[in-house]
């Protein structure tokens, strides 16, 4: 179970599995990289950062996104999602972004919302 300060929930990430990719896939919107992700996940890939930014990466104003796949049922996901296998391909070094999932500010004031994409949050008892 993971706890962070300020959240009024915790994560237990072994739900993870039963989930089949919630927060990977859905509505269309922005997988933030910065440059120490890009190139850690070009080298991952053992691709040069020009090469893996023409295929993987796309603009947006002064910042970088994965690019996303549309699935004809699923709506959108991250072009690193295998949408068969239900998981990440660069899971040992996906963007912070997806590390710190669910630990997100837009979810402090909006559990409800997030308890129907993530099954692995639990609401903390208070005393």
């Amino acid at each position: 179970m993971k706890r962070v300060e300020g959240f009024d929930y915790i994560f237990d990430s072994s739900a993870c599995a039963s989930c089949g990719g919630a927060c990977c896939i859905g509505e269309s919107g922005y997988i933030w990289v910065n440059r120490l992700e890009i190139e850690a996940i070009a080298n991952y890939l053992n691709m040069d950062i020009e090469k893996f930014a023409n295929e993987y990466l796309v603009r947006v104003k002064s910042r970088y996104s994965l690019r996303e796949i549309k699935s004809a049922d699923l709506g959108y996901a991250c072009i690193f999602f295998d949408l068969d296998k239900r998981l990440c391909k660069i899971y040992d070094v996906r963007p912070k972004q997806c590390r710190t999932y669910p630990f997100w500010s837009i979810f402090k004031d909006d559990i409800e919302e997030l308890k129907k994409e993530c099954p692995g949050v639990i609401i903390n008892e208070k005393n």
